[in-house]
Order: structure tokens, then C-alpha cells, then sequence
């Protein structure tokens, strides 16, 4: 690869770990070696990251993992995705003025549904209880940590909606002050959720205080939440989708995730000798925004909750629909507007974490507020943060994601795994909401066409195609690619040489025959990787 990495790969034998913060990744190193496996750690972790980066994730935020058991062999998919309430339609926000679904308030929020799966996670996977992996997170939370820069410019960015929830303004506006780096946040009403929570497990949110007090701000400020909202979160245990590519099988998220998106991508590109244009070439980034646009125009088109409206996935995922999308691709000319096929006749911020045990378990796990701070909303006396995951929903009653009572939002997240034989080779992952499936192909390729390393991988320049057909490009790549990208109708908006918004993308590659675990952590943002 002709980039140098500003760190070196992680490599150790017995365990390795990413995360988008190293004070969470440390919190996993300690449930590994003190005897907890993959899942166990990823909890760990998880719960830290809601403490330490709480713009990004939290309590009041969805999950999405793929877990693969050493011991069984099986691959699963865990949907923790919360619904919206009861009483939601679209003409009650109609009613209310909106023609889209508002950005921010109480009324973005959908039912938080984290909680529910790290004890799903615990039960069917793990070998340690909920109370047992939250001590760090509470530590983190009552004696603080110190800021650092990216959070101290989301607290800049979102200061007037934050100032709207009293108490969140308390917890990050301390003395109406925007905290400086190395100013220590104290979370001390997060701690105690966090301790009735180890206490009480998730129904002091389904069925209990913190949830009573969700339903209480709901009820005060114009929301639609009830105890029953609440009460009847569930998880769901899936097939992962999975999609061949060169020999390796790529596996995602089904819907309401948009991971299908990720596998169009593969199955499209499967058909170009990606080698032979040469990693960061223009022709290589030509093909791969094209087949994104293919891929994004199904997505936006079909993907939704499939309890309310059938996704047609098959179709989506079947290679003769992946023949026919590349054909349609000019190898020399950006295409406009590329239109959803016709299958009737037959938030950005996010952490993402992986965990590789000794057993062999594996986790790709991903879990969010959706935007900065989410629905920029606290409950009150619980320092929880609502997500803003609403906004997934469309008042279009035509639409296939139109707002429906009890249904699950369409969701950017997307957890990935490379399996070789049936196992585990890659896991990984990126934040960035729509940018997840762009950087995690673009890892993908790096890595399976023209051999990188994790960490020469996540380091590499990337791009990200924007909805408006804008092709955000970091500075690093050479300005011949870029004219000739522009050449061929290309709308290029260059960018810092290292922007956070190309996500925090994270990997960790697993090489069976020397027996060595790599682990990848972006520089971009917090994430870090620490491994034995």
C-alpha cells in the first residue's frame, strides 16, 4: 500500500480488542482477562462508551451485533432496535405542522432498545451478568473523564438545543460553560441509573423508575410515550444476510438495518478486476461510487421494518440483479439520478466496537444516539440521553418506512464479519451514518484486493458519496485522481486530509494459521485497539 500508518498494527494471540475510545477498550481488556469472553467484553465496553462518549451513544440508543460462537460454529445477527410508540402516526406530527419528521425533541425519540440487548447478548452468549460489567461505567460516570476535542465540538455544535433540556445543560454546560480539553465530566445522576440498573437489570427502564420517569417527561413535554411503549421492547434474534465475494462470505445486518446496502455493493463490484486499476486509483473509486449509487437506490427504496412491509432481500442480494446493475455502469461517466429497480413483478454519530476471544467468539457490535446527542433531550434526575432514531421514519403514507405505530425506524446501523471456511477472518466496522456501508467496502477492498493490513486500512484516504450526489474526497488522495474523478463528472468537494466525517473505522483480522489476532483503530476520532 503507498500510505504509512501514524500507528503500528496491533497483534497479540490470545485476545484483541477496538473501540472508539481507549479508556472502553481498556474496560474489555480487564473482563478478558479476568475469565469473560467476547460478549462479556463487548458489553464492557459498550457501557463505558455510554459513558465517555455520550454524544455518540448511551442508554437511550439501539444496538445492532453479529455474534459468532466458536463452540457452535453459528453466526447470529441480535436487532435491538427500538419501536415507536403506540400512539405515533403520521398525522399527529401532520397535526402539528411537520412535513418531515422533525430533528430534534422528544418526538424523534423511539424506544430505546440498547439495554434490552446487552442482556440478550448476556443471556444467550455470555458467561457474566449485567451487574457484573458495569463497574467501570459507573466509575467513568462519577468521577468523570477528561473531555477531548471531538466531544468538546459537539458540546459547541448542539449548545442551544442542549440548553432546551435543563439537565442536560447541567451535565454539559456545567455553569453555562462549554467544557475545555482535560475538563473532567461528571455524570453523577448517569452513575446512579447506571448502579439501579446493575441493581434492578433492564426493567428499571422497561418496567421501572427510569422508564417512569421517560413516560413523565413525555407526558410534560408533548411526547407519545406510555409504560406500555416501554413494557413491550423486545430483541430479535436473526439470520445474518450474507453474500459471496471472491471465495469470502460477507455478513451484515438484516432490515430495518441498511447492511443489505453493503452486500449490493460486493455482489456489483464482484464483476470488475478491481486489481487492475490499483488501490486509490480513479477508476477504482469511479466503479465503487457507481455501485454505491445502485445499491443506495434499492436501499432507499425498499429497506423498512420487515414486520409491516416486505423487504425483498433475495432479489436485492441475487447476483443476476448485481450482472445487470454493473452493465448499467459508464466506465467514464458519473451517472445522475439512478433509479430503485423494480422487484413488484416477481445520525453519525455512532461507536462501533469489535472483540476477538481465545474461544473463538467473535462480535461486531454497533450502537448509537443517531445524530450529536441524539434527540438533544435528558430524562430528567437519570442522565439519559434520548436518541432521535424517529427521524429513520417518513410521513409519505406511500412510503414502505412511513411512520407506524410499534414499527421499528430504518436504520443506518450495520455491524459487518468476513467469514473464510465457515469462520471468522475480519470483523469490522465504521460510524458515519450512510458514510457505515461506503468505508466499510472501502476497507473491504483495501484488504481483500490488494492485501492491507488493518491498520494501513483504516488509515487510507477514503471517500464518501453524499445523497446530493456530491463526492466528498479527504486531501490525501493526489490531485491527479481527483481532476480526472471531476473529468468524468464527479461533483468533488475536497476535504481535510483526516475528516471525522469519514467515520471511525475499526477491524480486527483473525490469521488461523499463525495462530495471530490484528487490530485496526482509526485515527480519525477516539477509537483504539489493544490486544494479548
Amino acid at each position: 500500500m503507498p500510505y504509512r500508518t501514524h500507528r503500528p498494527v496491533v497483534m497479540g494471540i490470545n485476545w484483541m480488542i477496538t473501540a472508539d475510545h481507549p479508556l472502553a477498550a481498556q474496560a474489555g481488556a480487564g473482563v478478558l482477562e479476568s475469565g469473560g469472553n467476547a460478549v462479556d467484553a463487548a458489553v464492557a465496553v459498550n457501557l463505558v462508551m455510554a459513558v465517555v462518549r455520550p454524544h455518540m451513544c448511551g442508554l437511550g440508543g439501539d444496538l445492532f451485533a453479529l455474534i459468532y460462537k466458536g463452540d457452535t460454529g453459528r453466526l447470529e445477527a441480535l436487532n435491538a432496535s427500538g419501536r415507536a410508540p403506540g400512539r405515533a402516526n403520521p398525522e399527529f406530527y401532520q397535526s402539528k405542522g411537520y412535513v418531515t419528521m422533525p430533528e430534534s425533541g422528544i418526538l424523534t425519540a423511539t424506544v430505546p432498545g440498547a439495554i434490552h440487548g446487552w442482556q440478550e447478548a448476556l443471556e444467550r452468549h455470555g458467561t457474566l451478568s449485567l451487574d457484573r460489567l458495569l463497574a467501570k461505567a459507573v466509575e467513568y460516570a462519577e468521577k468523570g473523564f477528561p473531555v477531548y476535542g471531538e466531544l468538546r465540538r459537539a458540546i459547541e455544535e448542539k449548545k442551544d438545543l442542549l440548553i432546551q433540556s435543563s439537565n442536560a445543560a447541567k451535565t454539559f454546560l456545567p455553569g453555562g460553560n462549554i467544557p475545555g480539553i482535560g475538563d473532567r465530566l461528571l455524570q453523577p445522576d448517569l452513575a446512579e441509573s447506571l448502579r439501579k440498573l446493575a441493581a434492578q437489570g433492564p426493567d428499571v427502564l422497561y418496567r421501572g423508575e427510569l422508564g417512569q420517569a421517560l413516560v413523565a417527561l413525555s407526558k410534560a413535554s408533548g411526547g407519545l410515550f406510555s409504560e406500555e411503549d416501554l413494557a413491550e421492547q423486545t430483541s430479535t434474534w436473526l439470520e445474518p444476510l450474507r453474500t459471496g465475494y471472491r471465495g469470502y462470505e460477507i455478513c451484515t445486518q438484516p432490515p430495518n438495518s441498511q447492511g443489505i446496502a453493503l452486500l449490493i455493493q460486493a455482489n456489483i463490484l464482484e464483476h470488475f478486476d478491481l486489481k487492475s486499476f490499483g488501490p486509490d486509483s480513479a477508476d477504482l473509486i469511479h466503479f465503487m461510487v457507481e455501485a454505491k449509487k445502485s445499491a443506495f437506490a434499492d436501499r432507499d427504496r425498499y429497506v423498512c421494518d420487515p414486520d409491516f412491509h416486505p423487504v425483498p432481500t433475495a432479489k436485492m442480494l441475487s447476483k443476476a440483479h448485481a450482472r445487470d446493475r454493473a452493465a448499467r455502469i459508464d466506465p467514464d461517466r458519473a451517472a445522475g439520478e439512478v433509479m430503485p429497480a423494480d422487484f413488484t413483478a416477481g445520525g453519525e454519530d455512532t461507536i462501533y466496537l469489535a472483540v476477538v476471544d481465545g474461544e473463538g467468539n467473535a462480535v461486531s457490535m454497533i450502537q448509537s444516539l443517531y445524530e450529536a446527542f441524539g434527540s438533544c433531550v435528558m430524562v430528567p434526575g437519570t442522565g439519559i440521553m434520548l436518541h432521535n432514531r424517529g427521524r429513520g421514519f417518513s410521513l409519505d403514507p406511500e412510503h414502505v418506512n412511513r411512520l407506524e405505530p410499534g414499527k421499528r425506524p430504518y436504520h443506518t446501523l450495520h455491524p459487518a464479519m468476513v467469514l473464510k471456511d465457515g469462520r471468522p477472518h475480519i470483523v469490522l466496522g465504521s460510524p458515519g451514518a450512510d458514510g457505515q456501508t461506503q468505508t466499510v467496502i472501502q476497507m473491504l477492498v483495501r484488504i481483500l484486493e490488494f492485501g492491507a493490513d488493518v491498520q494501513e486500512t483504516v488509515e487510507a484516504p477514503r471517500w464518501r458519496s453524499m445523497p446530493e450526489g456530491t463526492l466528498l474526497m479527504e486531501g490525501r488522495f493526489p490531485s491527479e485522481v481527483i481532476n480526472e474523478l471531476e473529468s468524468r463528472g464527479h461533483q468533488v468537494e475536497r476535504r481535510p486530509a483526516w475528516d471525522d466525517i469519514m467515520g471511525s473505522a475499526q477491524a480486527i483480522r483473525i490469521d488461523r494459521e499463525r495462530g495471530v489476532l490484528s487490530g485496526g483503530a482509526d485515527p480519525r476520532r477516539q477509537a483504539y485497539a489493544i490486544g494479548s
